[in-house]
């Protein structure tokens, strides 16, 4: 069984994220100028002693290559299809995220049930689903004084 890493029970269901994965994403917001992005994501697994992916996210600009955002943190599979996700930002905002995972069709669905150290955002969603070896993204964010909204889309290939 050399070369494949044996997953634990409970990641088994998103096992498929687990890789690199790399490509462009746009975001906007109307607080802020539309802007394009490069982005790289990487899921890791420790093996089949603990119940986690450690995840790791940066973007940089497209025409430059100079570095954007930044961001890593933990996500958690329960057996009962549900998963928890904590995120710390490079800008010193965290996340921790609560939702479900639907292993047939490849779908993660995050709710923020807190974000911290922020001063104007008060809510944000993530959808992942991966179609057709794809993996794509979209982030929706609240502050203060706008409804939650889109703000980043992406699509990524696994290397």
């Amino acid at each position: 069984m050399a070369g494949k890493t044996v997953v634990h029970p409970a990641v088994e269901p998103v096992s498929y994220l687990i890789g690199t994965w790399r490509g462009e994403g746009e975001g906007g917001f109307p607080t802020i100028s539309s802007f394009a992005y490069g982005e790289e994501l990487i899921f890791t697994h420790p093996g089949n002693k603990k119940p986690v992916i450690a995840y790791s996210q940066k973007t940089w600009k497209l025409s430059s290559g100079e570095p954007m955002h930044a961001e890593s943190g933990y996500w958690r599979l329960k057996p009962d299809g549900t998963i928890e996700v904590v995120i710390a930002q490079s800008t010193g905002l965290v996340e921790v995220q609560k939702g479900t995972y639907d292993a047939e069709k490849k779908v993660v669905k995050l709710q923020s049930e807190l974000v911290g150290n922020a001063s104007k955002v008060k809510e944000i969603t993530r959808v992942f689903t991966l179609v057709d070896e794809e993996l794509s993204y979209v982030v929706e964010m609240a502050t203060n004084l706008t409804n939650l909204q889109p703000h980043l889309k992406a699509s990524l290939k696994k290397l």
